[in-house]
C-alpha cells in the first residue's frame, strides 16, 4: 500500500486501491482487446486533457466539475433473468454517485453545448461492485482510442486568442469521421435544464449472463422519471453559469431524483465495438430497475471523490464486450487519479 493511499480516509483508500487494482489487472478483465486498448498512450490522453484545459490541483482530469451524490437501486425480476450479477438479485443496492459536466476544466459554465455525467458505483456484497459511467449522448467522440488525445488536442486553445483553432478543429473532425455522431448529437439537442432531467448513456456494449450461461449483449441507459427537461435559447441565456448543482440540490430536498435503467438487448449484427454508432430503436429493451438519488453533497468533496468510476470493474454475470475504446478506459484513469492524489487541493 502506498503512503498516500494509507493516508486517505478508509473507504476512500478502499475506492482508490480497487481502481489501481482494477487498471493493473486489464489484461484479465478483456484479454481479448489488449493489443487494440495498447495502440492508445493513456499518458498522451491525460497530457492532451491538462494541455487543452489546464491543470487543476485536486481536480479529476475529465469531468472535473462535479458533485458527489447517494442514494439506492433496486432491480426488477426481468433484470434478474438477464444476469446474475448480484446487484440485480432485487435487494435495496446502496450507490455512490457524481453528477458533472464533461471536460477538464472545474469552473465551466454550464450552459455549454457539451455532455453531462452520471457516475454510479452500486455497493455489493462481498466487496463486488459495479462502477458505470454514463453520458447525456448516446455515443461517445471517438470511436477508436488512438484519436481520443488527437481530438483533445485539436482543441487546445491558441495563446494568442485564448480559444481554439476553428481550422484545426474542423480539419481533424473531417480527418476523423468517428466524431460526427457526438458533435451532431449535441448541436441538435438542447443543453439539459437540471441534471434529474437528462437521460444518462452507458455508450458501450456489456455481456449479461444468466445462470445457464447465456450470454447476451446490451447497452444501458438512466432514463429520467421527471422525463428530458431542456432548456431553448431564451432560458439558456437567462441562466447562470452555474446552476446545475444548486438546481439539484434543491430538488432532492423536496424529494428524491429516480431514473429507470434500461436496457437495450442487441440482435445479430449489430455493432458491440464501436461506442460511436447507435442501435436501432427497435431494437427491444428491458425496465432493469429504479435508482434513486435521494442525497447530494452540501458542498465539495464526498465519498464519491475516491472513486474513479472505472467502467471495467463488473461484479460476475456482467462482462466487457471487446470494444477498444472501452477497454483503453482503465489505464488513463489510473495516470489521472496519480497525478490527482499527488496534488491535492
Amino acid at each position: 500500500m502506498t503512503a498516500t493511499a494509507r493516508a486517505l480516509p478508509l473507504p476512500t483508500r478502499r475506492h482508490t486501491l480497487l481502481a489501481l487494482a482494477a487498471a493493473a489487472t486489464l489484461a484479465a478483465v478483456a484479454p481479448g482487446a489488449r493489443a487494440q486498448a495498447a495502440a492508445a498512450d493513456p499518458v498522451r490522453m491525460v497530457d492532451a486533457l491538462e494541455g487543452t484545459f489546464g491543470t487543476h490541483a485536486g481536480f479529476r482530469r475529465s469531468h472535473a466539475k462535479g458533485v458527489c451524490a447517494a442514494g439506492h437501486f433496486t432491480a426488477t425480476p426481468e433484470a434478474r433473468a438477464l444476469s446474475v450479477a448480484r446487484v440485480f438479485d432485487g435487494s435495496r443496492v446502496p450507490v455512490v454517485a457524481r453528477f458533472s459536466v464533461g471536460g477538464g476544466n472545474p469552473m465551466a459554465s454550464d450552459k455549454g453545448r457539451t455532455v453531462r455525467g452520471l457516475a454510479v458505483a452500486f455497493e455489493l456484497p462481498g466487496e463486488q461492485r459495479w462502477l458505470t459511467s454514463n453520458l447525456s449522448a448516446p455515443v461517445f467522440f471517438v470511436g477508436k482510442p488512438e484519436h481520443f488525445a488527437g481530438f483533445i488536442e485539436a482543441r487546445r486553445p491558441d495563446p494568442a486568442t485564448g480559444r481554439a483553432d476553428p481550422a484545426r478543429v474542423r480539419a481533424f473532425n473531417e480527418a476523423h469521421p468517428d466524431t460526427k455522431p457526438q458533435i451532431d448529437w449535441l448541436a441538435q439537442n438542447p443543453v439539459p435544464a437540471s441534471y434529474a432531467g437528462a437521460a444518462y448513456h452507458g455508450i458501450h456494449a456489456f455481456r449479461f449472463v444468466d445462470a445457464q450461461g447465456r450470454a447476451q449483449m446490451a447497452k444501458w441507459t438512466f432514463q429520467p422519471e421527471a422525463g428530458l427537461q431542456g432548456l431553448t435559447d431564451a432560458e439558456l441565456a437567462a441562466r447562470p453559469d452555474h446552476f446545475l448543482v444548486d438546481e439539484l440540490r434543491g430538488r432532492v430536498a423536496q424529494a428524491p431524483v429516480a431514473y429507470r435503467l434500461v436496457l437495450q438487448l442487441a440482435e445479430a449484427g449489430d455493432p458491440t465495438t464501436d461506442p460511436t454508432v447507435q442501435w436501432p430503436a427497435t431494437r427491444r429493451t428491458v425496465d432493469a430497475g429504479r435508482l434513486v438519488i435521494d442525497h447530494v453533497e452540501a458542498g465539495a468533496g464526498g465519498a464519491c471523490e475516491g472513486i474513479t468510476y472505472n467502467p471495467l470493474v463488473l461484479p460476475p454475470g456482467i462482462q466487457a464486450s471487446a470494444d477498444p475504446v472501452l477497454n483503453a478506459r482503465a489505464a488513463p484513469y489510473a495516470v489521472s487519479l496519480g497525478r490527482r492524489l499527488s496534488a491535492p487541493r
